[in-house]
């Protein structure tokens, strides 16, 4: 499985010249102790490599529900998908430099084997707009993501990588706004179903993707542990702890309310409380 997602990145990359190359990073400057030092955020990581790594599903997917438009289909897959598996396959290398032991290709296979089942596009939205305003929510989620995990660390290597990464989603979540406006010209959703779509991403994001992940993740690091749910769900705890006490909550907020198209005035008003529920939605 891992080398089937090696050749689809390897093919997708020679379609497009990308924004930056995991080869071209040095990891000998790498602080190895310093990351060695953090297993929480190691395993964050994990998780996250297993996620990125399988957006050659997602493409598959996302390709059949907008192959009516060809300059969607092919940003999807000459673009979205080759940057996304850069993701996975950096994070993937990182960890193998820190934990040489860490047997990702089993890890990331049982996590597929899972993970795959909850991706269908029966699960999409009924609209194009409105599955472009899910995809703000994932774009939103994974930058968000990264530019807290930037916080947290203070290791050279880890922190360029993480950057880049986060610079890519930023750059995806407005390619997804741009495709929502332009669908939505046609199908004209007003803000009620907008939001509806926007709660109902949220609401997968907070219980699927990340905890399937860490489990995979604690079942190959801990395999002694493996069935101590108590050990996974404090472990679990801790790290979307990490990850609360370094997002921007009011970045995340106004991110996921640009679908929304609220006039500046009540924006305000509306970002700031809400801010700390974002916080809660995305990471419990």
């Amino acid at each position: 499985m891992a080398g089937e997602f090696e050749t689809m990145h390897a093919n997708s990359e020679r379609r497009h010249v990308m924004p930056w190359r995991i080869e071209d990073i040095d990891l000998c400057a790498m602080d190895r102790q310093h990351a060695i030092a953090d297993e929480d955020l190691l395993l964050l990581l994990c998780a996250a490599s297993f996620i990125e790594s399988g957006t050659g599903l997602y493409t598959s997917n996302l390709s059949l529900f907008f192959s009516s438009d060809p300059e969607v289909s092919a940003w999807l897959n000459d673009e979205w998908e080759p940057e996304e598996l850069q993701h996975g396959r950096a994070l993937k290398t990182y960890i193998a430099h820190v934990w040489p032991d860490f047997d990702w290709d089993t890890a990331f296979h049982n996590f597929f084997n899972e993970y795959s089942k909850t991706c269908s596009v029966e699960d999409f939205e009924k609209t194009q707009a409105l599955e472009m305003v899910a995809r703000c929510v994932i774009e939103t989620g994974t930058a968000t993501l990264y530019a807290a995990i930037g916080e947290c660390t203070n290791e050279p290597v880890l922190a360029e990588i993480i950057d880049n990464i986060r610079t890519d989603e930023v750059r995806h979540y407005k390619h997804f706004l741009r495709y929502f406006r332009k669908y939505n010209k046609i199908e004209r959703n007003g803000r009620f179903s907008v939001l509806s779509a926007l709660m109902r991403r949220v609401m997968e994001i907070r219980n699927e993707d990340s905890e399937i992940a860490l489990r995979h993740a604690f079942a190959i690091r801990y395999p002694e542990r493996v069935d101590d749910p108590i050990h996974h769900r404090e472990r679990s705890a801790r790290i979307h702890r990490l990850i609360r006490r370094n997002m921007s909550a009011d970045t995340c907020m106004k991110m996921l309310l640009k679908p929304l198209e609220l006039p500046p005035a009540i924006q305000p008003s509306i970002i700031y409380p809400l801010a700390t529920i974002a916080q809660r939605l995305f990471f419990r």
